[in-house]
C-alpha cells in the first residue's frame, strides 16, 4: 500500500494566510488535493501540520485523513517529512509514500493512478512526474528509502535522496503544467486561481 503524505506545516509567510485553507474551485486547497488522491486510488492519507496546526485541524476534521503535527516545522519541509516517515515505518503493509505539497493544488487524479500503476509494475524506488524537463509533484518514494530520507541533510531536503538515486528514478512525462505550479504568494494565487 502506498500512503499519501500531504505536507502543510509551513508558516505561509509569503501568502499571509494558511495555504491549506485557500479557496479553489469551490473547495479549499487541501480538500481538492485529498479528493484527487482518493479518486486516484490512494486509500490512506496523512497530513502533516505545524504552524497554526489546531486551527487547520478544526477546518479539516471532516476529511478522510490522519493528522500529524510537526513541532519542529521551522526546521523546514524535510522535518515534516521525517514526522511522516517515522509514522509510516510502523505501518507494516506500507510499501512507500506519495509525497505532495499543499501549495500545489493542481494535482490530477489520473496522474495519481498512473504513478501508482507504474510504481507497482516496476522496480524503481522513486517515481516523479516531469513537465517540459522540470520535475514536479507528487513524488513516490519506496519504503526502502525511508531510512535514507531520515538521514538526509535538513538544508537539502528530499532532493538529496532523489539525486542520489537517478538510476532508480522513473520520470513520467506529462502535459500537465500543474505538477510544477507552486502557489505560495498572493500574486501567484490571483494569477492562477482567480477566475477559475
Amino acid at each position: 500500500m502506498i500512503v499519501a503524505v500531504v505536507l502543510s506545516a509551513g508558516e505561509s509567510s509569503r501568502m499571509g494566510r494558511a495555504k491549506a485553507l485557500l479557496p479553489i474551485e469551490g473547495k479549499t486547497f487541501i480538500e481538492r488535493i485529498v479528493g484527487a488522491l482518493k479518486h486516484g486510488g490512494i486509500e490512506r492519507i496523512v497530513v502533516v501540520l505545524g504552524f497554526n496546526a489546531e486551527e487547520i485541524r478544526r477546518q479539516i476534521v471532516d476529511l478522510p485523513v490522519e493528522v500529524l503535527v510537526n513541532p519542529d516545522y521551522k526546521l523546514g519541509q524535510l522535518s515534516s517529512l521525517h514526522v511522516a516517515v517515522r509514522h509510516l515505518q510502523a505501518i507494516k503493509d506500507c510499501s512507500g509514500m506519495m509525497v505532495h505539497l499543499v501549495d500545489h493544488p493542481y494535482i490530477d487524479s489520473k496522474l495519481v493512478s498512473v504513478m501508482l500503476e507504474r510504481f507497482d509494475d516496476s522496480t524503481y524506488s522513486i517515481v516523479v512526474p516531469r513537465h517540459q524537463g522540470k520535475r514536479g509533484h507528487p513524488v513516490i518514494f519506496s519504503r526502502d528509502l525511508f531510512d535514507e530520507l531520515l538521514g538526509a541533510p535538513l538544508d537539502q531536503g528530499a532532493k538529496a535522496v532523489v539525486n542520489a538515486h537517478r538510476d532508480a528514478t522513473l520520470e513520467i512525462d506529462v502535459q500537465d503544467a500543474g505538477i510544477t505550479l507552486d502557489i505560495d504568494t498572493p500574486e501567484l494565487y490571483r494569477q492562477h486561481v482567480k477566475g477559475d
